[in-house]
């Protein structure tokens, strides 16, 4: 037997008495003193002298020994509480080295200890004494449970013993209901379990025989519904009594209804015993285990283990889990036939474990399950029985699902889910069996539609729309996270996600395919949630993330069938009513209103709207789609419109999924799946580009393409057949522009001469009908654009390259200048005349001098590269295409003359003439246009600046500056007075972009005097502190590239402002130096002036507080 950890302080084994004569002339004094005056301290050294005393010598001495104890206990009247608490840690002490082998003293101290236990007015109530005396006497009962030796323990459950038998578990689960202390909580329900011989402690322990456990259940019986309902409600109670108490009432009421019911004890009572009449009253206590007593406490346990269940199976604690687990074992395993009402939910627990996120609970829960299908496959009939029980309860848990993912928290929606996985993963094969059953194919496919439901009510989703740009960023877009109706958490998703996919793995692939695509068609309620099990069913069927679970082997669905089932699902996405759909009503409107006369005035100003500056491009999406909406209609719900983004969102989603499920067999299929979803990469929805994007990563990776790239490379072929045949029927095809844009976005150089029929084609349609598809065709033009600026990147600017070389000039200026003085010093002096003029005849002429002369043909212009032609040509049309009425296409245009100069700059004798041809209309842009078109001309210019340089300097000089000034001064005070949300308006946007490119465009172009002071003039009020933060930073950037321009004059004008010091002269016959700024005090320009000096001229400053102004 173990000891208690007080054991430990025993003096070594050597030193203990063993001799019974020594030890009893050792013992007899402390016992005599005790029986004479009980008190805590002779109890104290009699406790330890017994610690001297070996286990043998102790078992002869222990009648001695117990009797003052004993009868400390049996005095009539109040007892200290410290005096029994130490009489009963002493008597714990030598029942757990000794053995008591006496039944009368056995039950005796038994009556004694629950007698101490009680309440004397009311013997059925626990007594009134501290938590650390009953935490005392409970361990001390069970030791003496414990110690009790052979089989003198089985007559405590004889029917003679009934009355105090149920005193002693009254006591014990009223300690366990009323008290607080977790240690006398756990210690009340251990003694419990201790009472009915199921201890699980590490000691030795006695194992009954079968008519022994029989007796044992016989009279635990006539307890059982107190026990079970008290121990119910410790179960379900409060979660703040922590888990081990939990843990331990699990075990306490599982096995005692393993006891009590077990199957094998139930068999064996063919026969019952009458109740002898000597009992008398006791008799009435007595319960006989009758087949009908059987049933009717059967369903009186079903009630309490479903209560059980529903308040442990989602515990927090991984250990309440794992009993739980433990609580179906046993019980299935013993109790099957009894308890036949709660096979379900005790193989619901199991089923629901499979999944537990706690790796010790899958594996008893699997162990477990596999144990319960072994038995049942051990008989046909029962075999039978639990494939029926489970494919029940499949049927029941889909029935009910719905209502549970309304009423539930999202902790027990997840069970229940995992529940229903469980089933399936327990059924494995047997699930195609039963899915051929019409009603639970039926079920379940709706109860899917139902949990599955999207909330489609967010306005975000309509409103967002895609940028190329970002497309461009990266192959793998953002993945908007879907908004269900029933549920927020994403486990909840993926256990659903999870379902389908056992479903495809386990199920029949056509029969399952032809049902959710007979629900996608029978519905628009449906075609959603269809879409997104057909998705992960195909994932199923090919074995992408799915766990077989207890032993079942690989995919049983082969690659014919599972190619077959991808292509009739892919060709009913991308059938023309479930592909083209609407997306945002603003297109319908623009395009209806184009078929008429348009009021231009009015629609210019609905687009500068906000949500509509959001897209880049405007009018290329839905001519075709348009007829799967009435034409009547004026506009489009939310719902509707976020229900179709959600659609396509799915069914792109799918195509990917099919490709990963089919690998490099999918390959063949690109023929007609790669198209459509080039398609909708090119949408200006947001979340449907992205969904577009992200499937193609996912084609391009399933089928072995190393990249995008290669991907549309590797299929160009077909897909520019494509493009160009559907260019032709535009107004039937109008996404085949969005298509070659994407394709161009994504590919390499290798694609232009395969494209450049195609852009003639464009431009062609462009010059003969470019009032119906000039927004469509600019689109594709831009993305043209924009590849070819990235794949021929353009080299530095000349403007650059006179900067930096400018600038070593500058450090290098004292030795150019020495070198020169020593130069005109010697020339001055007639050294060095003959050196140079013979030098000056004997320098020979350019070699490019050379080879034009030698050349003596005709002068013939060579041929431009493709790249730079194309760009030429589109530039042209950008000439007139500036002047148009819309201003969306204004806004296009001007930056597809933006990348069109980039293009070109590399070629500066192609770019001038451009240039020179372009200017009139940008001039009309920047001085007399909308603030948008305004903002957008202006950044052309300062690329033109940036590649033409001195070409631009008087078109500059006379006819952009001085307007661009004045705007800047007229909207000065303005910016200055404004609040914080000024900075949201338009004027502000547009004072930011004209200060942040007007210095660099000052210096690029090399501009005058007379032009630096207008520049200079116009943007000193925005160094004042009053402005906005990044007004003044712009104003400051402004100021910092003047100086580099002409750092004298602005060193003077700074310091007119405010001069930080006086400047002494180093002499005193100078004259001082006076300055309009010196002496003059602190003012709103202060800190910026005080700014510029110090970074760019290293100017002292003074170390004073900024002011603050308004």
């Amino acid at each position: 037997m173990l000891c208690f950890p007080d054991s430990a302080a025993m003096p070594p084994v050597m030193s203990q008495i063993s001799d019974p004569n020594i030890a009893f002339a050792y013992l007899r004094p402390a016992c005599v003193q005790l029986t004479k005056h009980p008190s805590v301290t002779n109890v104290e050294t009699l406790s330890g002298q017994l610690k001297d005393i070996n286990d043998a010598t102790l078992q002869q001495l222990q009648e001695y020994v117990l009797f003052p104890l004993r009868f400390v206990l049996k005095v009539p009247g109040p007892k200290k509480e410290k005096l029994v608490q130490a009489v009963a840690e002493t008597i714990s002490f030598v029942l757990e080295n000794t053995c008591v082998q006496s039944w009368d003293a056995l039950r005796d101290l038994f009556s004694e200890l629950c007698l101490c236990l009680c309440c004397p007015a009311d013997p059925g109530r626990p007594a009134e004494v501290s938590e650390e005396l009953k935490l005392a006497l409970v361990g001390c009962l069970d030791a003496l449970l414990h110690a009790a030796y052979g089989d003198i323990v089985f007559r405590l459950f004889e029917s003679t013993m009934l009355p105090g038998l149920g005193a002693a578990v009254s006591l014990l689960l009223a300690l366990r209901e009323k008290e607080k202390s977790r240690d006398l909580q756990r210690a009340a329900l251990k003694c419990i379990q201790t009472l009915t011989l199921q201890c699980d402690c590490a000691q030795e322990h006695l194992a009954p025989s079968p008519d022994q456990r029989c007796s044992v259940g016989d009279t635990m019986a006539s307890f059982l519904p107190g026990i079970t309902t008290t121990v119910t409600r410790i179960i379900t109670g409060d979660l703040r009594q922590g888990h081990t108490v939990t843990v331990r009432a699990i075990k306490v009421w599982s096995m005692t209804v393993a006891l009590v019911m077990e199957d094998a004890q139930l068999r064996s009572r063919k026969t019952l015993q009458p109740v002898p009449a000597e009992l008398g009253r006791i008799g009435q206590l007595v319960v006989q285990r009758t087949p009908d007593w059987v049933k009717s406490t059967a369903g009186k346990l079903s009630v309490l283990l479903k209560k059980i269940i529903s308040c442990t199976s989602a515990h927090l604690h991984w250990r309440v889990r794992l009993e739980l687990v433990g609580l179906a074992e046993r019980l299935l395993a013993s109790c099957s036939r009894s308890l036949s009402e709660c096979v379900g939910p005790l193989l619901e627990v199991l089923v629901g474990a499979v999944n537990d996120e706690e790796p010790r609970v899958r594996e008893r829960s699997e162990a477990a399950l596999t144990q319960v299908s072994r038995r049942s496959q051990s008989c046909s009939s029962s075999a039978q029985t639990f494939s029926d029980v489970l494919s029940e309860n499949l049927h029941s848990l889909a029935t009910s699902l719905p209502r549970l993912m309304r009423t539930s928290d999202d902790q027990k929606k997840l069970f229940v889910l995992k529940v229903f996985l469980g089933y399936l993963k327990v059924l494995g094969p047997l699930v195609s069996v039963v899915l051929n059953s019409a009603a639970h194919l039926e079920r379940i496919s709706k109860a899917l539609m139902q949990v599955l439901e999207l909330d489609v009510t967010d306005v975000r989703i309509v409103e967002e729309r895609s940028h190329s740009a970002a497309a461009e960023r990266s192959y793998h877009a953002h993945v908007q996270r879907k908004h269900f109706l029933y549920f927020t958490d994403e486990k909840i998703f993926c256990a659903l996600m999870e379902i389908c996919r056992t479903l495809g793995y386990h199920g029949d692939i056509y029969l399952l395919t032809d049902q959710f695509l007979d629900l996608y068609r029978r519905s628009s309620a449906y075609r959603k949630q269809a879409a997104m099990v057909l998705n992960e069913v195909i994932r199923g069927a090919a074995g992408i993330s799915v766990a077989a679970g207890l032993g079942h082997e690989g995919p049983p669905t082969s690659r014919e069938d599972l190619k077959a089932a991808a292509v009739s699902v892919m060709e009913e996405y991308t059938s023309l009513n479930n592909w083209h759909l609407i997306t945002a009503s603003e297109e319908t409107d623009r395009d209806r209103d184009r078929d008429r006369d348009r009021d231009r005035d009015r629609r210019d100003q609905q687009l500068l709207s906000s949500s509509r500056l959001l897209s880049i491009s405007s009018s290329d999406v839905i001519t075709a789609s348009s007829a799967s909406l009435p034409a009547s209609s004026t506009s489009v719900r939310i719902q509707q419109l976020n229900s179709n983004i959600w659609q396509l969102c799915i069914q792109l989603e799918g195509v990917a999924c099919f490709a990963q499920a089919l690998e490099r067999d999918f390959r063949p299929l690109l023929m007609t799946s790669l198209y459509p979803v080039l398609e909708k990469a090119g949408e200006e929805t947001l979340l449907v580009s992205q969904a577009a994007l992200n499937a193609m990563a996912d084609i391009s990776e399933a089928c072995g393409y190393s990249s995008l790239q290669e991907l549309i490379n590797q299929n160009s072929d077909y897909l520019l057949n494509d493009i160009s045949l559907n260019l032709q029927r535009l107004s039937q095809h109008p996404q085949a522009p969005r298509v070659l844009a994407v394709m161009l976005t994504h590919s390499d150089c290798s694609l232009l001469p395969l494209v450049g029929d195609i852009v003639q084609d464009v431009l062609t349609s462009l010059d003969v009908s470019y009032n119906r598809s000039a927004a469509l065709f600019c689109t594709l033009l831009q993305a043209l654009m924009k590849a070819l600026v990235r794949w021929f990147p353009a080299a530095p600017s000349r403007t650059n390259i006179s900067a930096r070389s400018s600038s070593a000039q500058k450090e290098l200026c004292i030795r150019q200048f020495l070198l020169e003085y020593r130069k005109q010093r010697e020339l001055s002096e007639g050294v060095g005349i003959e050196e140079d003029d013979a030098a000056d005849l004997e320098a020979p002429p350019p070699a490019e001098y050379e080879a034009v002369r030698d050349a003596g043909g005709p002068d013939v212009k060579a041929e431009l590269p493709l790249h730079l032609s194309v760009t030429k040509e589109v530039m042209e049309r950008c000439v007139h295409l500036m002047s148009d009425p819309d201003l969306r296409l204004r806004l296009k245009v001007l930056d597809l003359v933006e990348l069109c100069v980039l293009v070109l700059s590399e070629r500066e004798d192609e770019l001038l003439p451009m240039a020179h041809r372009c200017w009139p209309a940008l001039l009309q842009r920047l001085t007399a246009d909308d603030p948008l078109a305004v903002l957008r001309a202006f950044r052309v210019l300062c690329t033109l600046g940036e590649t033409c340089g001195d070409f631009l300097r008087r078109r500059v000089s006379k006819e952009v500056l001085p307007k661009l000034s004045r705007s800047l001064s007229r909207q000065a005070p303005v910016s200055a007075r404004a609040g914080p949300v000024y900075t949201h308006s338009l004027a502000y946007k547009l004072q930011l972009a004209v200060l942040q490119g007007l210095g660099s465009l000052c210096q690029r172009l090399d501009l005058g005097e007379a032009d630096l002071d207008a520049v200079c003039e116009a943007c000193l009020p925005y160094l004042s502190c009053r402005q906005p933060i990044r007004l003044q930073e712009a104003g400051l950037s402004v100021f910092q590239h003047l100086i580099q321009v002409d750092p004298d004059t602005f060193w003077f004008t700074l310091n007119e402002l405010h001069c930080p010091s006086p400047y002494t002269p180093p002499h005193p016959d100078l004259r001082p130096v006076q300055l309009g700024g010196m002496g003059r005090p602190r003012d709103e320009y202060s800190d910026n002036v005080l700014k510029l000096l110090r970074e760019e001229f290293g100017s002292p400053s003074e170390a004073l507080d900024p002011p603050r102004l308004g």
